[in-house]
C-alpha cells in the first residue's frame, strides 16, 4: 500500500504551457480569412472616398470659376487652376492668382484625382482676351485603384464617365 501512494505522490499532472501548434495554425487561419475579407471592402471605401472628394473638388472650383468672373469680368473665367489659386500671404489677389481655391486643387492632384480646366472658349474684344466657357476634369490616377469613374463639368452640369476617362455622358446625381 505504501509503495502505491509514493508512486502516485512522485508523479506530477502535467499541465499545458502555452497553446499547440494546432491552435496556432487555426488562429492564423481565421485571421487570413477575415483579412482577406476585409482589403477589398477597404479599397472599395476607400475609392468611393476618393469619388466623393472628387465631385465635392469640381463644385469647389465651379464656384471658384463664378467668383473669378464676378470679380474680374474682362477676364471672363479662368482657364487654369493656378489663376484660381494663389498664396494669401503674396499679396493682393489678381487674375492670376485670385486665391479662390486652396493650394491642394490647385495643385491638379487630390485624393487620387487629377483635376484639369480644359475647352477654354475664348473672344477677344478691344485686344483683350476673354473666357466665355470652360470643361473641368477629373481623372483618377490610377483606375480601379485610385477610383473608377472620371469627371466632367461645363454649363450643362457634372457628368461621369464609367470608364475613368474625359468621355463624360451620365449625369451624376
Amino acid at each position: 500500500m505504501n509503495r502505491t501512494k509514493t508512486k502516485s505522490r512522485t508523479r506530477r499532472a502535467v499541465l499545458p504551457n502555452g497553446f499547440t501548434l494546432m491552435e496556432l495554425l487555426i488562429v492564423m487561419a481565421i485571421i487570413t480569412i477575415l483579412m482577406l475579407l476585409a482589403i477589398p471592402t477597404f479599397s472599395a471605401l476607400r475609392r468611393q472616398g476618393n469619388r466623393l472628394s472628387a465631385m465635392a473638388s469640381i463644385r469647389a472650383i465651379q464656384e471658384a470659376e463664378t467668383m473669378y468672373a464676378s470679380n474680374y469680368p474682362t477676364n471672363g473665367f479662368a482657364c487654369s487652376l493656378s489663376a484660381l489659386g494663389g498664396d494669401s500671404s503674396a499679396g493682393v489677389p489678381s487674375p492670376t492668382a485670385a486665391q479662390f481655391l486652396k493650394s491642394d486643387i490647385t495643385s491638379g492632384f487630390k485624393d487620387g484625382y487629377i483635376f484639369a480646366i480644359t475647352n477654354c472658349t475664348k473672344v477677344t474684344a478691344s485686344g483683350t482676351d476673354r473666357i466665355t466657357s470652360y470643361t473641368i476634369t477629373a481623372v483618377p490616377q490610377t483606375i480601379g485603384k485610385t477610383g473608377d469613374s472620371g469627371f466632367c463639368s461645363d454649363d450643362n452640369g457634372l457628368k461621369s464617365d464609367p470608364a475613368g476617362g474625359t468621355n463624360c455622358t451620365q449625369p451624376v446625381q
